[in-house]
Formats: structure tokens, C-alpha cells, sequence
């Protein structure tokens, strides 16, 4: 996600509605429970989900998804630039009351689109204290790796993100960030638009697509061991050669109205998701 469209994201804030829950733990499930079949359900059911993100559901399947990473209501989760809080908005209830959420967001800037994308995201969180309140903001970027205590995380997950750090030539140090922050035989969690296996990487990714086995040596320098893969986000529709690159699909549709419905046929990008271990030892 560009910078531009993250911050169009975060604008889509809306308030909460919870007749039926209890204020201000949103769940009854203890913490040993060893299922996600009602809190996540509840969690993407939320009345307090902004519409035009629970439109996407559809093609970003988070329950199959979370799933897969593992994820239960007693971890604590780090979230990686947050942009608009489609995650945030499924991570916050469901981690409220036995859990953690860290939201690492842009480092803080003065002005610019990650000062208000940052702005934007805050509001969001104030907005409506019962599902955000327990919420933990820190900053990551170049430089800063701060997410969370050391060593203090069940797993962290970063969505369509990683073409954004190697543009800006910290791909390296993001993935370092992460095992930092991990606790042994912890979970990284990767989402990101796929690139064709049969053309050379971009060290830029300026089109927005990364190899499935670029980002896997990346994460295995860092020192993870690669756990699994799912298709669950696979587009084989997806050409990836477009004028704006993977910009050019839903949801962004940067060219406008030209050949929009073409694109709109295609659907959202062909992405990989990918779940690796910080080894015990």
C-alpha cells in the first residue's frame, strides 16, 4: 500500500454500536480457550467495522487467514503500519481482554502524509475506546525498530507492506525489527502482492510486487524458519504488468475511469501469505 492510499484509508473511521456486549470487556471467553470459532467470528462481525472494509472480506478472508497464522485471544500481537485499520479493527476486540495489540504505525513526523496518516489513525483509535482503548501505539520505519519490549511478542503481522520498506532500502532492518520483538518459536505473518516467479525482483519493488522466494530469503536472513504457505489470496487473474502497477487493480484503480471495468474483472491483486518461526533456539 502507497503512503497516498494509506491515508485515504485511514479518513474511513467510524463509530461503534454495541448493543448486546458488555462495556468494557467486549468478550466472555477466557484466556485458555483454545478455539477461535467465537471470538474472531464476533470480531469480524463487529457492528463497529467501517463498511467499505468490510466490503473487502470478501477477497481478504481474515477469519481463514488469522487462522492459518495461529492466532489466539491470549497473545500478544504486533500490527505493522496499520494504515486505514482494516486489521486493527478485527485485532483490537479480539485481543481486548486477554490479550495485547500493538499498533506500530509511521515514525513520527511533523507534517506530510505519515504525519496525517498517523493523525488519522489516532482519531480512529479515540474514536471509540471500548474496542480500541487497550490498543498500544508505537512507531516503525527506517531506523526505528522499537516496536515492543524485546522479545516480547507471540506474533507479529505485517499486510502488504514489505515493496514499501525496500523502496525505501529498509527491508532488512524491518524483518530484523520483527525476530527482535518475537519471543522464541514465536510468528511472523506475511501478506503481500506476489510478483512472477520468472522476472528478475526489482530491489525497488516499484511496481508493488515481490517474489513469494525474495521475501522468503529475506525473512530467513533474519534468521526465521519458513513454517507454511497459503493461496488463500491467489489471484491467477492477476497479469502483474500493469501502467500503475498493482495500483492499477481494485482497490486503488489509479488510472480512474480508463479500462476500469477491465480491471475491476481482474479483481485485487495475486498475493502470497507466508508464516514463519523465530526458532526456540
Amino acid at each position: 500500500m502507497r503512503p497516498v492510499q494509506i491515508l485515504a484509508a485511514s479518513l474511513l473511521i467510524v463509530s461503534a454500536s454495541f448493543v448486546g456486549l458488555d462495556i468494557p470487556g467486549l468478550y466472555t471467553q477466557p484466556a485458555s480457550a483454545a478455539t477461535n470459532d467465537g471470538a474472531l467470528a464476533r470480531a469480524i462481525a463487529g457492528p463497529w467495522r467501517t463498511a467499505s472494509l468490510v466490503a473487502r472480506d470478501g477477497v481478504r478472508h481474515p477469519q481463514a487467514e488469522l487462522d492459518f497464522f495461529g492466532i489466539q485471544p491470549s497473545m500478544t500481537v504486533i500490527e505493522i503500519w496499520p494504515g486505514g485499520g482494516y486489521w486493527t479493527e478485527i485485532l483490537a476486540p479480539y485481543l481486548h481482554d486477554n490479550g495485547t495489540l500493538y499498533a506500530a504505525r509511521f515514525p513520527v513526523a511533523k507534517s506530510g502524509e505519515f504525519a496525517e496518516g498517523n493523525d488519522a489513525f489516532q482519531r480512529k483509535l479515540n474514536s471509540n475506546k471500548a474496542v480500541y482503548g487497550n490498543v498500544r501505539v508505537t512507531a516503525f520505519g527506517k531506523g526505528a525498530d522499537e516496536i515492543a519490549p524485546v522479545g516480547s511478542a507471540d506474533m507479529v503481522l505485517t499486510f502488504r507492506n514489505i515493496h514499501n520498506w525496500m523502496e525505501g532500502g529498509f527491508a532488512d532492518e524491518a524483518f530484523a525489527a520483527f525476530y527482535k520483538a518475537l519471543k522464541p518459536g514465536g510468528i511472523l505473518g506475511v501478506e503481500e502482492h506476489r510478483a512472477a516467479a520468472d522476472k528478475p525482483q526489482d530491489p525497488a519493488a516499484r511496481s508493488g510486487y515481490v517474489r513469494q522466494d525474495f521475501t522468503i530469503e529475506l525473512a530467513k536472513k533474519a534468521g526465521f524458519e519458513l513454517v507454511g504457505s497459503s493461496e488463500i489470496n491467489a489471484n491467477p487473474k492477476d497479469t502483474k504488468d500493469y501502467p500503475e502497477g498493482v495500483w492499477t487493480l481494485p482497490p486503488t484503480f489509479a488510472l480512474g475511469d480508463k479500462d476500469r471495468a477491465k480491471y475491476a474483472a481482474i479483481g485485487e491483486a495475486d498475493n502470497f501469505v507466508l508464516k514463519f518461526r523465530k526458532p526456540t533456539k
